[in-house]
């Protein structure tokens, strides 16, 4: 029997002015896809100190209002890991957006956010947090292709 791992990590939404601020991941995971940004949470370090953490070494920016929106679970198969991610979303920063080795920020129209350069589940949960609404979700993975999943308001 395989023991299931579960990893925690973050995710921050910069939007603002019917605008969203997303970044082309440059290397490792998810590298060629736009996305928010975060990452894993540190041993001893809380779910707020790590997103803040995150956004400011793939951005610069460090956010100031941030809403907790949902959580998203993802398995990858043949991975004995269950990657649960905590989302937030934001509109205002401290700091100067800059490009980063891991990330290429760039800011697109809300109706022109390019979910085919993005994660498959992206296009089911992203409208919702930018409604302002909760959310929770699970999203089943071949590769980097969704084969399943449930989404639900929270």
């Amino acid at each position: 029997m395989i023991k299931i791992i579960k990893k925690i990590f973050t995710l921050c939404i910069i939007h603002k002015n019917s605008k969203i601020l997303l970044g082309m991941k440059k290397r490792g995971f998810g590298a060629g896809f736009w996305n928010g940004f975060g990452g894993k949470v540190r041993e001893g370090e809380s779910i707020e100190e790590a997103v803040k953490r995150e956004t400011k070494e793939e951005i610069g920016v460090v956010p100031i209002d941030l809403k907790r929106r949902g959580i998203l679970k993802f398995q990858f198969k043949g991975e004995p890991e269950i990657l649960e991610v905590h989302v937030f979303s934001c509109s205002n920063f401290e700091g100067e957006i800059k490009e980063t080795e891991e990330m290429k920020p760039k800011w697109f129209k809300i109706r022109e956010i390019p979910f085919d350069q993005m994660w498959p589940d992206d296009k089911y949960w992203l409208p919702l947090l930018l409604e302002g609404k909760n959310f929770e979700g699970e999203f089943y993975f071949y590769g980097k292709k969704l084969i399943t999943y449930q989404i639900k308001e929270a």
